[in-house]
C-alpha cells in the first residue's frame, strides 16, 4: 500500500506534463484528462486513508523511500515520503476539493482557447502541493513549496493580456520570494544545528538545541508561512491575485497555497514548542492578520476581493491558534479543513455569479440575483452561514474551538487573544452579510458592460453547480462530524499532541459570546445595507473606509518602507560602483595608457636615436658609479 504514496504526486504531475507537451491534439479532451487524473489522485488518497484507519493510532505513520537525491559525504538528501494523520488530512483536502475545482473549471473555462494549458497548470498546482505535504524532509518540502509558487504565478497571470493580471502575478511571485528566503535560511540553520533536514533527526534533536537557535529557525519558518499564507507583513499579494480566473482563486484560498503556511507551522511543532518567543511571534501575526483581513473585507465592492480579505482573516485565526502550541494545533487544522469546504464554495459561487453577469465583479452592480440563480444562492448562502459561525454548520464548530483555545491560553494574553477573536467574529459576520445582501437581495442594479451589453443572469451549467452543491454539503456537515466525540482531535493527536488550557470561561459561555457577536455583526450589516437602497456609485466614506478600500495602505507602506529605501540603496551602490570602483579602475587604466603612449614615442625606428639613448644611458651609469665611489 505504501507504493501508492508516490502515485499521489505522480498522477497530476503526469497530467501537467502530458497537457503541456501533447500539443493541440489534446485540446478536445485535455480538460477531462486533467480532471480524471486529479480524481485518480483522490482515489489513491482514499485507499491510503482506508489502510491507515485499519492500523492502531500509534502505527499509522508510514514512509516510502524512492531514491537518494544528493548522496555526498556529510550531506544526504533523499526523495522520501511520509504519510501520517496530518499529511493524510491535507492529501484528502487537496485532492478532494481540487478535483471539484477541476470539474467546475470545465464549465467555467469552456470558451477559453487556452483551456488545455490552464488545466495543465491546475494539475501542476495539485502535484506541487501534494509533494509539499507528503515530503519527509524540509529540502524536498522546499521543492514542493517552490512548485506551488511557480504554479500560482502561472495561474494568477494566466490572462496575461491584461496588464493587471500580469502585474498581480509578478507581485505574488516577488512577495513570496521574500518568504521563501526565510524557509531556505531555516533549512540551512537546521543542517548546521542537526546535521540533517529530515523530519525525524530535526524533531528528535530539537530538545538538545539551544533556545536561541530554535527561535531563529522558528522565526524564519514564520516568515515563510507569512509569504505563502498572506499574513502580515507579506499579505499584499493576495487581493491582487484575484485577477486570475475564479477557479484559481478557489484553489489558492481553499486547498493549496494559503494553507501551506499553516501546515509548515503545525508540522514544525517540535521546534515551536521549545521556542516560546517564536510562538509569541506566530500568535501576534495571526491576531493582527485576522483583524486586518476582516477590516479590508468590509470595504471591498469587488466580490472576489471581499472574499480574499476573508481568507486572510480566516488564515489569521489558524495561525493564531497554531501559535498557542499543543492547545491549538489540531484546532488550526480543523478550521483549515472546514474553511476549505466553505471558502471553495464561496469562490465558486462568486464565479457562478460572474458567469451570469458578463464577468461583472462589483457587488454594487448586482442585487436580486437569488431569483435568477437559485442553486448559486442556496450553495453560496450555506457557505456564508458556515463562515460566520452560524450554529450547527461547519464554521461554528471549528471557529468556536479556536476562540475557546484563545481564552484557554490564560492570563492577560488569553483575554486579549480571545477578545480579538470575538471582534473578528463580529466583523466577519458584518462583511459576509454585506456580500449576501449586495449580491442576492434588494433591487437589481445591473449595468451594461463596456460594449453596452446588458447582463442576463442565469444559472450556471451542471459542471459548475454540482461541485458547488458538494462543497455546500461539506460546509454544513464536516464541522459537526469532526467535533463528534472529539474525533478530529483524537485523529491528529499522535502527530500534533494536545494539551488542555486553563480557560477562565466555560465552553458554553464562549459559545454564547461567539453567537452573540455573530448576530450583532449580521444585524449591523442588515441595518446598513438591507433596509435602504444601495448606491451604484460608492460614497466617499470615512477615512478608515477609504484606507480599507486601498487594503489599509499596505502597498503604500511597502513602497515607503521597502521600495524607496531599496531604490535609494541600489542607486547609492550603483553610484559607488560607477564612480568609485569603476572610476578607480578606469582611471588606473587611463594612466597606464597615457604613460604607454608617451613611452611609445621613444621607439621611433631610427638607429641614431637608439645609439644616442644607449650613449646617454652609459654616461648616466658612469656618473652614478663615480658619484657613489666619492662617498
Amino acid at each position: 500500500m505504501n507504493s501508492l504514496i508516490p502515485l499521489l504526486v505522480a498522477a497530476p504531475l503526469a497530467g501537467a506534463a502530458l497537457l503541456l507537451l501533447g500539443g493541440p491534439a489534446l485540446d478536445r479532451f485535455g480538460h477531462w484528462l486533467a480532471t480524471a487524473l486529479a480524481a485518480l489522485s483522490f482515489g489513491f488518497g482514499l485507499a491510503l486513508f482506508s489502510d491507515m484507519l485499519g492500523r492502531g493510532a500509534e502505527h499509522r505513520a508510514v514512509g516510502q523511500h524512492l531514491f537518494s537525491w544528493i548522496p555526498v559525504n556529510g550531506f544526504q538528501a533523499d526523495v522520501s515520503f511520509r504519510l501520517d494523520q496530518l499529511s493524510m488530512t491535507f492529501v484528502l483536502l487537496i485532492t478532494g476539493v481540487g478535483t471539484l475545482i477541476h470539474l467546475y473549471s470545465v464549465g467555467y473555462m469552456a470558451h477559453d482557447e487556452r483551456r488545455r494549458r490552464f488545466f495543465a497548470y491546475l494539475n501542476l498546482f495539485l502535484a506541487a502541493m501534494l509533494l509539499l505535504v507528503v515530503a519527509d524532509n524540509y529540502l524536498l518540502l522546499y521543492v514542493g513549496w517552490e512548485g506551488v509558487g511557480l504554479a500560482s504565478y502561472l495561474l494568477i497571470g494566466f490572462w496575461q493580456h491584461k496588464p493587471s493580471a500580469a502585474t498581480a502575478a509578478k507581485k505574488a511571485f516577488i512577495v513570496n520570494r521574500v518568504g521563501d528566503m526565510g524557509l531556505s535560511i531555516a533549512i540551512m540553520l537546521m543542517f548546521v544545528e542537526f546535521g540533517s533536514f529530515a523530519f525525524d533527526p530535526v524533531f528528535g534533536g530539537a530538545s538538545r538545541a539551544s533556545e536561541g537557535r530554535l527561535t531563529a529557525i522558528g522565526l524564519m519558518l514564520l516568515l515563510a508561512a507569512c509569504g505563502k499564507s498572506a499574513q502580515v507583513p507579506l499579505q499584499s499579494w493576495l487581493g491582487d491575485a484575484m485577477e486570475g480566473p475564479t477557479p484559481v482563486s478557489a484553489l489558492i484560498h481553499a486547498a493549496t497555497m494559503v494553507t501551506a503556511g499553516v501546515y509548515l507551522i503545525t508540522r514544525s511543532a517540535a521546534i515551536f514548542n521549545l521556542a516560546p518567543d517564536a510562538q509569541t511571534a506566530v500568535v501576534v501575526v495571526g491576531a493582527v492578520t485576522l483583524l486586518f483581513g476582516a477590516i479590508v473585507g468590509c470595504a471591498k465592492d469587488d466580490i472576489k476581493k471581499a472574499l480574499a480579505g476573508s481568507t486572510m482573516s480566516q488564515i489569521g485565526y489558524m495561525i493564531l491558534v497554531a501559535g498557542l502550541g499543543p492547545i491549538g494545533y489540531a484546532f488550526a487544522i480543523m478550521h483549515l479543513v472546514t474553511h476549505g469546504f466553505f471558502k471553495a464554495g464561496l469562490f465558486l459561487g462568486a464565479g457562478s455569479v460572474m458567469h451570469g453577469m458578463n464577468d461583472e465583479v462589483s457587488m454594487r452592480h448586482y442585487g436580486g440575483l437569488r431569483k435568477y440563480m437559485p442553486v448559486t444562492f442556496v450553495t453560496f448562502g450555506l457557505g456564508y452561514l458556515a463562515i460566520i459561525g452560524f450554529p450547527g454548520l461547519s464554521g461554528f464548530f471549528s471557529k468556536d474551538k479556536i476562540i475557546e483555545a484563545a481564552f484557554a491560553k490564560g492570563g492577560t494574553e488569553g483575554w486579549i487573544l480571545g477578545l480579538c477573536a470575538l471582534v473578528g467574529t463580529t466583523v466577519t459576520a458584518f462583511y459576509m452579510t454585506r456580500v449576501m445582501l449586495l449580491t442576492f437581495f434588494g433591487e437589481k442594479r445591473w449595468q451594461p458592460d463596456a460594449e453596452g451589453n446588458a447582463p442576463h443572469p442565469h444559472e450556471s451549467p451542471k459542471t459548475m453547480t454540482i461541485p458547488m452543491i458538494l462543497l455546500a454539503i461539506g460546509s454544513v456537515f464536516a464541522g459537526g462530524l469532526f467535533a463528534l466525540n472529539d474525533s478530529f482531535l483524537t485523529w491528529l493527536e499522535p502527530v500534533t499532541g494536545h494539551a488542555e488550557g486553563n480557560s477562565p470561561l466555560a465552553p458554553l459561555t464562549v459559545t454564547l459570546l461567539t453567537t452573540a457577536c455573530m448576530l450583532a455583526g449580521v444585524g449591523l450589516s442588515y441595518v446598513m445595507y438591507g433596509r435602504s437602497a444601495v448606491p451604484v456609485v460608492p460614497p466617499v466614506g470615512s477615512p478608515l473606509t477609504r484606507a480599507a478600500r486601498r487594503d489599509l495602505l499596505q502597498d503604500e507602506f511597502n513602497h515607503a518602507a521597502l521600495v524607496r529605501p531599496g531604490s535609494a540603496l541600489t542607486a547609492t551602490l550603483v553610484y559607488f560602483d560607477s564612480r568609485g570602483l569603476d572610476g578607480f579602475v578606469n582611471g588606473l587604466a587611463a594612466t597606464i595608457g597615457g604613460v604607454s603612449s608617451r613611452l611609445r614615442r621613444v621607439q621611433n625606428g631610427f638607429v641614431r636615436s637608439y645609439a644616442l639613448s644607449m650613449f646617454g644611458g652609459t654616461l648616466l651609469l658612469v656618473a652614478t658609479t663615480l658619484l657613489m665611489r666619492s662617498f
